[in-house]
């Protein structure tokens, strides 16, 4: 039942590219169809844009929503370096569009012009920090070819958030600490650990973990609560074994929450653009959905 309201919402709802993913995780679909619907919000200078994120339909390119791009590259498992999609988002990070020399913008200042959540209007005191530089980092030392400028500059990068992480530890923003965990993950799946100290990195976001899950269940169900599923998806992750009850709990408030539509509640909200968050809800629903029902199936409660 859980699987065939979620399906019926899915196919009632998701945009092509939410479709395209559900297939491919569930209905033995193509990772090509996924490509070509990613494909549709890539800019010309290579960037992602077009409400990729669906928090914002800023149709320029900017950092996030070229992050969000590279956590679909990364679902799918892609390992082509010289796929179009890849080899023209590091064209677009070798601009270094809004980039200041050590940080990726987290907001810019045409998101102010489109329908948008308020966290991501651009303002003069907003700070800058490794989201999503330090993911955008591992994404270069992934890809890159190694005997190049910019896989270097990724590396020097990357060398700078892991020491930041270290010299600030415990990290209790989850989002930040889901970046550095790609990066560390980008970094043992292009076999360079051995430019960077990956075991001091695991223990403090394991301790930045610890301090920024939600342990208590009563907020679970109606606030933006930080769960596992947020940072791993199967037992080989390294943050597993330290978190696996936890891992469990969710499972199960997975399995108890689904709405009669088949989706799961959204715990945030716009304040302003009813019209258009009406329809990021849904697109949010959708991607909800795909990531509820990989994690339960990666842990056998599917």
């Amino acid at each position: 039942m859980i699987y065939s309201k979620a399906r019926q919402f899915i196919m009632r709802n998701a945009r092509p590219l939410d479709l395209a993913r559900w297939h491919y995780h569930f209905e033995n679909g193509s990772r090509e169809v996924v490509l070509h619907a990613l494909s549709s919000y890539q800019n010309e200078d290579g960037g992602f844009g077009n409400g990729l994120e669906p928090d914002y339909w800023n149709p320029n390119s900017t950092p996030i929503q070229t992050w969000a791009a590279t956590e679909i590259l990364y679902e799918l498992a892609i390992n082509d370096r010289q796929h179009p999609i890849i080899e023209k988002v590091l064209a677009y990070l070798a601009s270094e569009e809004d980039f200041n020399g050590k940080y990726w913008k987290n907001t810019v200042n045409s998101n102010n012009d489109y329908p948008h959540a308020p966290w991501w209007h651009d303002t003069a005191s907003n700070t800058l920090s490794y989201n999503p530089t330090a993911c955008l980092a591992g994404f270069i030392i992934r890809y890159a070819q190694k005997n190049s400028n910019q896989y270097q500059h990724g590396c020097k990068l990357a060398g700078e958030a892991l020491t930041y992480l270290c010299e600030n530890s415990p990290l209790n923003d989850m989002h930040l600490l889901s970046c550095y965990i790609r990066l560390v993950e980008y970094i043992e799946g292009a076999n360079a650990t051995h430019l960077f100290n990956l075991t001091e990195a695991k223990q403090q976001l394991l301790l930045g973990l610890k301090a920024t899950l939600t342990q208590n269940h009563a907020e679970w169900a109606d606030t933006y609560a930080c769960r596992p599923s947020q940072f791993l998806n199967s037992r080989d992750s390294t943050f597993y074994e330290a978190n696996k009850a936890l891992v469990e709990y969710e499972c199960d408030f997975i399995l108890k929450t689904q709405l009669p539509d088949g989706s799961w509640k959204i715990p945030w909200s716009w304040a302003d653009y009813p019209q258009e968050w009406a329809i990021s809800q849904n697109w949010w629903k959708a991607h909800a959905i795909i990531e509820n029902l990989v994690f339960l199936r990666n842990f056998e409660h599917l």
